[in-house]
């Protein structure tokens, strides 16, 4: 079923340039969203994908250093998105005082990214603040503090009108509503996010396309966009933790991802983008479930291996549990992390070195640098997500 609308256009005046800009109408959709069977299956996948990544965040051991890590992964991934050449190991390295080869903007958009998402997860799960327009603004001045983004109003909405893509208004891919509709549109966007009569994955996949299509901002509405999603499953209970994140699949299906956005506003395809969403979050639980079933092995393995070191255990038992949370370190954060001396610290990397665990990333003989490269390796997998997409 094809809607005719789902929105109208205002003609504007940019830049010297008269363009129609896009204005939403409210929602859910009117006419409501066709639950053909092909989309329904795909929404019930959706759910039983949820469950078990819910059943593996639960048995995961230290499931807080496993979301510690996660959020670094999505942090990266919706960056690059944005342009960003910082990778999880540059994080990694910046994280422990190291130089890193890429632009210092790089890294603090990433370290910005994961300080907005804590804080709105903090306010919600710590504060009992509700997920509102408030706390979006607060994570988008977290979002654009510092680096290339600074000087675009963070935690403000714009106060000018914008476009996306293209070199200028008029040959720009979409131009969103003019910025004197902006609070009444984000208004109404409020008042659906705390419609509880919407399942919370439709929820989810509805808020996060009107939210890029009013694109409130003058910078950083795609990570926020994204971020949303994760925050309304976790505000409506449908995500136990916070461990699903979809940048990951919308990087790899990029175009395509733009295309639905084009379609819902062309034509009112809201079922097309509603099932590229949810095989989204299928196949992102998935890698989520596998990634955790994958690190409960290596964490087993290289604790038993640990267990034979005999008396040099004790210290490489400390070291190793720093590692799970930092696995690019330092001697000198190694020491202060474990309370060890230097050269207690220094004599087991080298036990841990040889058994296979750590390795030496450096290449110097002081100031080094050691990476756990079997956990690294493990947090990357998916990068490229196998199978065809059928949407």
């Amino acid at each position: 079923m094809l809607r005719k609308k789902t929105g109208r256009t205002e003609v504007v005046s940019v830049k010297d340039e008269r363009v129609e800009a896009y204005i939403p109408y409210q929602l859910p959709p009117e006419p409501e969203v066709e639950w053909r069977s092909d989309l329904q299956k795909l929404f019930d996948q959706a759910h039983l994908s949820l469950g078990e990544l819910n059943a593996i965040n639960e048995i995961v051991p230290n499931t807080h250093l496993f979301l510690y890590m996660y959020v670094r992964k999505e942090a990266v991934l919706s960056s690059q998105i944005e342009g960003t050449q910082s990778s999880l190991s540059d994080l990694l390295t910046h994280e422990v005082g190291e130089a890193v080869p890429v632009p210092q903007e790089d890294v603090a958009e990433v370290s910005n990214y994961i300080a907005a998402l804590n804080h709105g997860l903090k306010r919600m799960q710590e504060d009992d603040f509700p997920l509102s327009l408030r706390l979006l603004k607060e994570m988008h001045e977290i979002l654009l503090r510092s680096g290339r983004g600074k000087d675009k109003a963070p935690g403000e909405y714009r106060r000018a009108q914008n476009w996306v893509g293209g070199t200028r208004p008029g040959n720009a891919i979409f131009i969103p509503p003019p910025h004197n509709q902006l609070m009444e549109l984000m208004g109404d966007l409020e008042k659906f996010l705390h419609n509880d009569g919407i399942p919370p994955l439709l929820k989810a996949a509805l808020a996060h396309l009107q939210f890029e299509t009013i694109h409130p901002h003058l910078d950083g509405n795609g990570r926020l966009g994204r971020l949303m999603i994760t925050l309304i499953l976790c505000a409506e209970g449908l995500l136990k933790q916070p461990s699903l994140y979809l940048s990951l699949y919308f990087k790899t299906y990029r175009q395509q991802y733009y295309d639905m956005l084009d379609m819902v506003r062309r034509n009112g395809d809201w079922e097309t983008w509603l099932a590229f969403f949810a095989e989204a979050v299928v196949r992102t639980a998935d890698q989520a479930v596998l990634t955790a079933k994958e690190l409960q092995t290596m964490v087993a393995k290289d604790e038993a291996i640990i267990e034979g070191l005999g008396k040099a255990k004790k210290t490489a038992k400390a070291i190793h549990n720093v590692l799970l949370a930092q696995p690019i370190t330092t001697p000198t954060s190694l020491v202060e992390a474990t309370g060890k001396t230097h050269a207690t610290v220094n004599s087991s990397l080298r036990n841990l070195e040889l058994i296979g665990i750590v390795k030496e990333v450096s290449g110097r003989k002081r100031n080094r640098v050691y990476a756990y490269s079997e956990y690294i390796r493990i947090m990357d997998m998916g990068l490229d997500i196998p199978g065809e997409h059928v949407v």
